[in-house]
């Protein structure tokens, strides 16, 4: 995947468009604009703010472009806890979810 469909995978995911990514990373909409229409690679500062726009570092851009989910805040807390249960609290927990 390169970096300009990630970043529109990362768009649809939040219901974004281009008009609004501009405004949630501070750059004028010209840049994101040109960004998509001429497939250009973005700068290092511009993906830096688009990265903040969408709450993720640089670093979990790339890592995420090879597949693996990006994780809010919350399930990462989630997933944390998830892994100190003992086996029989795991199942428990995932009956209660399931009567959910």
């Amino acid at each position: 995947m390169d970096t300009i469909t990630r970043i529109k995978e990362l768009m649809n995911d939040r219901g974004w468009s281009a008009y609004r990514l501009g405004k949630e990373s501070g750059l004028p909409s010209s840049t994101i604009n040109n960004m998509f229409k001429r497939n250009n690679f973005p700068t290092i500062s511009t993906l830096e703010a688009i990265c903040n726009a969408f709450d993720i570092t640089i670093a979990r851009f790339f890592i995420d472009m090879e597949g693996h989910p990006i994780l809010t805040p919350e399930q990462t807390q989630l997933l944390s806890k998830w892994d100190r249960l003992p086996n029989q609290q795991k199942q428990a927990l995932l009956a209660l979810m399931d009567t959910m």
